[in-house]
């Protein structure tokens, strides 16, 4: 079995778009979307859900009103402000420091473990799916992903699947860093500018740090030919494989407004570039 991330050092590279694709061309695989901050692989796939798991992390206090004897101490002691002056906590404004709990003299406030967000299995036209749902304001996206990653890869062990192949979050931080753990191979998703180059070269940085071999798509490469070769360039310097490059198509945009992959979609150019990308993959990591 062989563990694949799509991942990208920004936003709108075509991330979700490409793992959507390797998800249609891959035999015997499970998804998983590790982009929980911002899930949208489940927009390509319309998953069936199967079963649905609370997540809960981090803690905020809770004031019983029959023990409470309104001292005051704690509306003095919080520097977040988040007790109000009926001594009702704003989960939200609530860091979750417990400082307020130690300090009070009838052990009336107490910490309760926050309801954070959801995870799902679910069943889509190309096989099983882990993806989640991380709560407004929420914090440890990496922990859930976490969770996402351990059920993806249980899944694939019980079934005996070839791949897994991860829908990972764009940038540098906690989850993707939880995406990155004990993967065979990240593949980033680039886009031809400056700030693509840019941000690419921060998320291979972290990929290497963690010993994760890489490897690199341009997107939508046509627009900006010189940048594209920049960008092969920078591959050439630093030793990473340039899979390939997948040209502006419309018929992208075409198969997404219908919520389908472009390889479900009619033949074009950039059906027929991903599909030679996959191609690849599968050779060398097979």
């Amino acid at each position: 079995m062989k563990q694949i991330v799509v991942i990208s050092g920004k936003g709108g590279t075509g991330k979700t778009i490409t793992t959507g694709a390797f998800a249609a061309l891959a035999k015997n695989k499970v998804m998983a979307d590790c982009d929980v901050d911002a899930a949208d692989l489940h927009l390509l796939l319309s998953p069936d859900i199967k079963e649905r798991h609370e997540f809960k992390s981090g803690k905020s206090a809770v004031i019983d009103k029959k023990l409470c004897v309104r001292c005051g101490k704690c509306i003095s002691i919080c520097r977040f402000d988040a007790i109000s002056e009926d001594f009702v906590v704003d989960p939200v404004s609530c860091e979750g420091c417990a400082f307020c709990s130690h300090i009070c003299p009838n052990g009336s406030i107490k910490m309760k473990e926050n309801m954070a967000g959801e995870w799902f299995l679910s069943d889509t036209r190309f096989g099983p799916l882990v993806h989640a749902k991380l709560g407004i304001a929420e914090e440890n996206s990496g922990k859930l992903v976490a969770s996402v990653r351990k059920k993806a890869k249980e899944l694939a062990e019980k079934n005996k699947a070839d791949w897994v192949i991860i829908d990972g979050a764009p940038g540098i931080g906690c989850p993707v860093i939880a995406s990155l753990s004990g993967i065979d191979c990240a593949i980033v998703v680039t886009e031809p500018t400056i700030s693509g180059l840019h941000d690419a070269d921060r998320v291979i940085r972290v990929a290497r740090h963690f010993s994760v071999p890489v490897k690199l798509i341009i997107n939508k490469y046509d627009l900006n030919p010189d940048m594209t070769m920049e960008i092969e360039k920078y591959c050439g310097d630093n030793n990473i494989q340039a899979l390939g490059r997948i040209g502006f198509d419309k018929s992208i945009v075409d198969a997404m407004v219908n919520a389908r992959t472009i390889i479900e979609h009619k033949d074009s150019k950039a059906k027929e570039e991903i599909i030679t990308i996959w191609s690849k993959i599968e050779k060398e990591l097979s």
